[in-house]
């Protein structure tokens, strides 16, 4: 499997002859991204979905599926154009098979931020190929139960977020490893002590940072 961290929480994951693109949203660089077999998305907020250019994502990739958290399919029924027929809810619990890799959706709510934003629903991914490790892109929550996976998508920075839940985050899902997401609030000092934060005390003895910004595609 390999890992395209393309500005954000928008990442392509590149496994079994698919590519997958989780979350292109208003942050992320996703103009060039073609030959998708699916687009992923785990709820409905700009910085993972960008509704501006959502149709032309789809017009660019005729053969991707387009599975979203049920709210988000619904919202983004305007934004997808021509391309409505094509939006697929994909509701927790019920895994869904993309060739020979499978995509579990866990979790419903995203985290709360304060009293005065309605909170919404949020789809976490679980993606498992045979004989490749399994990944964790949990939206913006951090009270999925994934099962047993090697990789961990973690979230960074957010309105939502303390460092001392992310830590506890990534110490109850015990990844073999991390990889930072949802950073597209911080500069580099800033992004450089919370990666330090989740590498040393994520888990006893710490737990291996891998940080594919910037390197292209990254083997997991």
């Amino acid at each position: 499997m390999e890992i395209t961290h393309l500005g954000h929480s928008c990442v392509l994951l590149e496994v079994a002859d698919q590519r997958i693109l989780v979350d292109p949203g208003t942050f992320s660089d996703f103009t060039d991204v073609h030959d998708l077999t699916a687009v992923l998305v785990t709820h409905q907020h700009p910085d993972h979905v960008d509704p501006a250019r959502f149709a032309d994502l789809l017009t660019a990739n005729p053969q991707a599926r387009v599975l979203l958290e049920p709210e988000t399919a619904q919202v983004l029924m305007g934004a997808a154009g021509r391309h409505t027929a094509r939006l697929e809810g994909i509701p927790s619990g019920t895994d869904l098979e993309l060739g020979a890799v499978t995509v579990s959706p866990v979790g419903h709510r995203h985290a709360f931020i304060h009293d005065y934003v309605p909170r919404i629903d949020n789809t976490g991914l679980v993606v498992r190929a045979e004989g490749e490790p399994t990944v964790f892109h949990p939206g913006d929550a951090l009270d999925a139960d994934p099962g047993h996976v090697d990789v961990l998508l973690v979230p960074v920075n957010a309105p939502w977020a303390r460092v001392g839940d992310t830590v506890s985050f990534v110490r109850r899902i015990a990844p073999a490893r991390v990889v930072p997401i949802h950073d597209g609030l911080l500069n580099d000092t800033g992004r450089a002590m919370y990666l330090g934060h989740i590498g040393t005390h994520g888990a006893d003895g710490g737990v291996e940072v891998v940080d594919p910004r910037g390197q292209g595609a990254t083997r997991l």
